[in-house]
């Protein structure tokens, strides 16, 4: 009896440190990206060029407004 309820209980805790751990490293990770977004505007000038346009630094501060605002709305929902 006493053998099943240690097992019992070591299955809930290993079950609840998953649920928990899981939200943690969730709400890490949308805070990383939140801080460091993964395209830098040098990497979206680069890009631009490649695809053979001529980037403006106006262009370039509204194209990552514009990501940064659909982060945003992605992150609301």
């Amino acid at each position: 009896m006493n053998l099943g309820l240690g097992i019992l209980v070591l299955v809930v805790g290993v079950i609840i440190g998953l649920v928990a751990g899981f939200f943690l490293a969730r709400n890490s990770m949308k805070s990383y990206l939140a801080k460091n977004p993964p395209i830098s505007e040098e990497m979206m000038k680069s890009m631009m060029m490649s695809m053979g346009q001529k980037p403006s630094q106006k262009k370039l501060n509204q194209m990552m407004a514009q990501m940064k605002q659909q982060s945003e709305q992605a992150q609301k929902k």
